[in-house]
């Protein structure tokens, strides 16, 4: 096979024996680094008080992995493609292991912060690892269909996974043990995966694009700060605008230097295929709604219901059960329907299920409202994440699996970024709005009301941005079914 690359081959057999105990090592590997996102949020008050962290700096116990993961995703998926997918896969995790243990160990904020820009660093390498090792090693259609059907599942479901795992070890054990649980969880991975996995990369002269590896990783980091920034100081300030335009320049002149260089980090042909842009492009709009969604949410179990950590991480458990059952016993559809239909049929009933949500009451409303609305949400973001690699992967070069796995994570790192910045300005302005209307009840009673009338004016545009990935689905993606990985030349 020919490509931009030169001539190139893979290294691992068309059917491989121990793929589904492959599967199970890597789909350990994803949950863990997706569920990192979430895990300390609960934690968070309880390690700014043990390490004396001001208001203003704790954000960035979630900041720093952000950054550290959605800028470094696409030099990760480019590495794993050529140094071996196996190998990056492995380093991933022992790097993970060993940032983890920092964090946990921190004995003041300047080693957390630490810890959790490692934590996202490796995690650059081993999620585009994982996704790229299910796209080579399962090459049979209805075998693929339910290997992406795990990754789904673990995707859409890890973050809810990571506040009641939050909520468990911080209200009984200590909250370094959100990050010291990573620990053993990836060290025992490698072990597994040492005899499991097969080495596979794409062979045949590669130089490095370190222009453009520099210009997309601090883009990214600066889109991402920006949008950081905003979440927590407002969108009036110049820092927010400087760090995105400066995000948005270096984004320019990456996509310039890729269109000029001979081994470019990100081919553009990888992006420019209509089904992958937008297969991507929903990704990024549907992670912006779900993670703003599940912020005013905790946000609403706790504060309006007053919830403690693990009785609001346990009430995200219908959310994670409707995504898992969704991705899960849907994998027959993806052959039959096609990942199109598939994507916007769950993306609608994500759609309905968050405006439920809007029929929140101030200080009551888990079971009529919450509920049902998160099974709902949950089914349809299932569907969506259980066909969105099929789509995302379809027809791509198998030198070019990595970098479009670690497109597909970067869409949902920049969302998860973007989403919450976006929703909590709306929430600000509309509970701000409601305090300042005519007084009709009681201090305390009115604030609460002032929180839901800001959840909803939320829970609306994360509904917007969903209607908006499901019109992008219908108009992009086409109907047929394409197998996610061209054929591969194995050799034993």
């Amino acid at each position: 096979m020919t490509s931009g690359t030169g001539a190139l081959r893979e290294s691992v057999p068309a059917l491989d024996p121990r793929r589904w105990y492959a599967l199970t090592v890597i789909s350990v590997a994803t949950l863990m680094v997706v569920l990192d996102v979430s895990i300390v949020n609960i934690a968070l008050l309880h390690a700014q008080a043990d390490l004396r962290i001001s208001d203003a700096d704790r954000q960035w116990a979630v900041t720093a992995y952000a950054l550290a993961f959605g800028g470094l995703l696409l030099p990760g998926g480019r590495v794993v493609d050529f140094a071996g997918r196996k190998r990056a896969f492995l380093l991933g995790l022992v790097g993970f292991a060993a940032a983890s243990t920092v964090g946990g160990l921190a004995p003041n904020a300047a080693f957390l912060f630490t810890g959790r820009a490692l934590q996202g660093a490796f995690a650059a390498l081993l999620a585009p690892a994982a996704l790229s090792l299910i796209a080579v090693t399962f090459t049979e259609p209805r075998e693929r269909a339910k290997a992406f059907g795990v990754y789904g599942a673990l995707q859409g479901a890890g973050g809810a996974v990571g506040l009641i795992a939050g909520g468990v070890l911080t209200q009984y054990a200590s909250w370094r043990w959100c990050l010291f649980v990573n620990t053993p969880i990836a060290l025992v991975a490698a072990l597994a995966a040492l005899p499991t996995l097969r080495e596979s990369r794409a062979e045949g002269q590669h130089r490095h694009d370190l222009a453009g590896a520099a210009l997309v990783t601090t883009g990214l980091v600066a889109v991402v700060w920006g949008f950081a920034q905003a979440s927590e100081g407002g969108w009036n300030t110049a820092a927010t605008w400087l760090r995105l335009a400066a995000g948005l320049l270096l984004l320019t002149g990456f996509v310039i230097v890729e269109r000029r260089v001979r081994h470019p980090l990100l081919p553009l042909r990888v992006v420019l295929d209509r089904d992958r842009g937008g297969a991507l492009l929903a990704s990024l709009l549907i992670s912006s709604g779900m993670f703003g969604m599940m912020l005013f949410l905790t946000y609403y179990l706790q504060v309006n219901l007053g919830y403690r950590p693990l009785s609001a991480g346990l009430a995200f458990l219908p959310f994670s059960i409707g995504i898992i059952v969704s991705a899960t016993l849907g994998a027959p559809l993806v052959t039959m329907v096609g990942p199109k239909r598939l994507m916007a049929a769950g993306t609608a009933v994500s759609v309905l299920g968050t405006l439920w949500l809007t029929l929140s009451k101030a200080t009551s409303g888990y079971l009529p409202v919450v509920l049902p609305a998160m099974i709902l949400t949950g089914l349809g973001l299932g569907a969506f994440f259980l066909a969105l690699p099929n789509a995302a992967l379809a027809d791509v070069e198998p030198s070019d699996t990595g970098v479009a796995s670690a497109l597909i994570s970067t869409t949902q790192q920049v969302g998860g970024a973007i989403g919450p910045a976006l929703l909590n300005t709306l929430y600000v302005s509309a509970s701000t709005t409601f305090l300042a209307g005519p007084a009709h009840a009681l201090p305390r009673a009115r604030q609460l009301e002032a929180y839901v009338h800001g959840y909803r004016a939320a829970y609306i545009a994360g509904a917007t941005l969903l209607a908006v990935a499901f019109v992008v689905t219908l108009t992009t993606l086409r109907t047929s079914s394409r197998a996610p990985v061209k054929e591969i030349h194995a050799t034993y």
